[in-house]
């Protein structure tokens, strides 16, 4: 008996007839499954369908984009700039490795993220606002039209199924909405080998063969099954993988809805697209990933948890290496030959003499010291560095240790995705996963915390929606909440917080707790990744038998 599921996108699709008699839910009683035009069920599809179309998910973006423009108008009508933009206009009217005149210099971000910041200067000092804006719309574009036009299609090779959900489904049964989708696209055996996967493609034990020899999902040399013309490019699999690609770009858009007022304003906007098409193309093409990945590291740092994640689930580690040697050297010629140099690594060295930001997770004891009054507890603004602090007793041992402690934390992280790839888990689930974990890592045990790090979840969490919408919904919801909770803190109510508001407290405290439940959903999906593969591993060959079974 099929297992039915609230995700059944594909089964919509490829099996017509898995509702007889269903006329009194709203279904047709003919077998043709359905539903009866006029019916709440018949409205709800619908509607469903509608939504998932890639022109509704379009016309979300644009009406997203839309009102943060007009929000923007409100700034740059009067020749204003918004929250960091007015910042960053100065440094670009300064011009390139110009004398510093304020305590904040534009190399407190890697040097790459100067392009993007001198850019919008050709609009002019009252425009540069608009400039910057349309530069962030223009690059979500791009990277909106990768999620809905491309992200869907089978690379030489690969059969477009959700990524790796073939060999976990040998372990927890069929995710749902996903029993119809393979048995009508010929989805692979775990098996059969993905070009990041282990163990040689055969086709399991007893399963009927097609008259060429091979089994229904197996690939031929050099081609996908879903490419082969017994499986035109309009099978369920694909379709199933446009609906991911749908769900990932609504999602994209109410994040957006929320942190649009952070990634409008900080080069974390500009950065975002760029890692989401380096993770899109992370496992299809590792050194068109790296590269891109490589690139936005030069912007803001955090990308390079995804490289990291590359480096150590995918074979091709060394070409990855190398990639990022070969960015790393160009932006170094690049810097020489401008000037600066002395400077590169002014990102790094600098970021010891801070203390304990406000918002950072670690300095939630000391809020709630500052919002009771604790031992003289204090929040209160670093002028020299234009942020907000935490003051109080071992507020600078714990600043100390926590550099360390990051480094661990990212060292333990490293070794769990090792432990999970010696014990033969799918590399292409690690890879995202282990952005994910490095991502989080990076987040909770960062002394800054600045609000604009929430943007940094968005990029691995439409990837990972997109090759698995089911077991992804977890930490898609989540991280709406993480986004939810800090469009709060900033921009509604961030004065009540710097003045130790009691309810402002309280959800800055949740929105920590969220990062840490996300944290630890993280490491243990990486390691059941791990603990669970050698079960695959053994039951793939017995998990399918002939033709009726997955019709049953």
């Amino acid at each position: 008996m099929q297992r039915p599921g609230p995700d059944d996108d594909a089964a919509a699709v490829a099996s017509p007839a898995s509702a007889p008699g269903a006329s009194a839910s709203g279904f047709g009683a003919h077998g043709s499954g359905a539903p009866v035009p006029g019916t709440p069920g018949a409205v709800h599809r619908g509607l469903r369908e509608r939504l998932l179309r890639p022109t509704a998910v379009w016309c979300g973006f644009a009406v997203v984009h839309l009102y943060f423009l007009g929000w923007m108008a409100s700034f740059f009508l009067h020749g204003w700039a918004f929250s960091d933009t007015e910042q960053y206009r100065e440094w670009a009217m300064a011009g390139y490795n110009a004398p510093v005149t304020d305590a904040v210099s534009p190399w407190v971000y890697p040097v790459l993220a100067q392009i993007p910041i001198m850019l919008p200067r050709i609009a002019g000092h009252d425009l540069y606002l608009l400039a910057w804006t349309l530069m962030i719309t223009v690059l979500n574009a791009v990277a909106m039209w990768f999620l809905l036009h491309r992200a869907h299609r089978p690379a030489r090779g690969e059969l477009p199924e959700l990524v790796g959900e073939s060999s976990e489904a040998a372990h927890d049964g069929p995710a749902p909405g996903d029993v119809h989708a393979a048995a009508s696209s010929g989805a692979r055996d775990p098996a059969e080998e993905l070009p990041w996967s282990h163990g040689p493609v055969r086709a399991p034990v007893g399963q009927k063969t097609r008259a060429d020899g091979e089994a229904p999902g197996a690939a031929g040399p050099g081609r996908a099954a879903s490419s082969s013309p017994q499986a035109p490019r309009g099978s369920s699999a694909v379709l199933s993988r446009q609906r991911s690609a749908a769900v990932a770009g609504w999602w994209w858009v109410v994040f957006t809805v929320f942190l649009g007022y952070l990634s409008f304003a900080r080069v974390e906007g500009v950065a975002a697209p760029i890692v989401f098409l380096g993770l899109l193309y992370a496992v299809r093409q590792p050194v068109v990933g790296a590269a891109l990945l490589s690139v936005a590291t030069w912007i803001k740092v955090w990308p390079a948890a995804a490289v990291l994640a590359m480096m150590i689930a995918l074979r091709q580690r060394v070409r990855i290496v190398l990639t990022g040697v070969v960015v790393t050297a160009l932006v170094v010629a690049g810097v020489l030959a401008l000037g600066g140099i002395e400077h590169i690594a002014d990102f790094a060295l600098n970021q010891g003499s801070r203390g304990m930001q406000l918002e950072a997770t670690f300095s939630t004891p000391w809020v709630w010291a500052a919002v009771l009054g604790i031992g003289g507890s204090k929040i209160a603004d670093n002028t020299a560095i234009n942020s907000t602090e935490v003051y109080g007793p071992g507020v600078d041992v714990m600043a100390s240790l926590l550099q360390p402690l990051l480094l661990l934390a990212v060292a333990g992280a490293a070794a769990l995705l090792l432990r999970a790839l010696r014990c033969g888990a799918d590399r292409g689930r690690l890879v995202y996963a282990g952005t994910l974990l490095l991502t989080t890592v990076l987040i909770v045990f960062n002394k800054v915390g600045s609000p604009q790090f929430m943007v940094w979840l968005a990029p691995v969490i439409m990837v990972g929606l997109l090759h698995d919408r089911v077991r992804w919904r977890t930490p898609a919801l989540l991280v709406l909440g993480i986004a939810a909770t800090t469009f709060v803190i900033y921009p509604l109510f961030y004065t009540p917080l710097i003045h130790a508001n009691p309810v402002m407290a309280a959800v800055l405290t949740v929105r920590n707790a969220l990062l840490v439940a996300l944290l630890l959903w993280t490491a243990r999906r990486i390691w059941q990744l791990g603990s669970r593969a050698p079960l695959d591993a053994h039951t793939s060959g017995q998990r399918r038998t002939p033709g009726p079974t997955l019709e049953a």
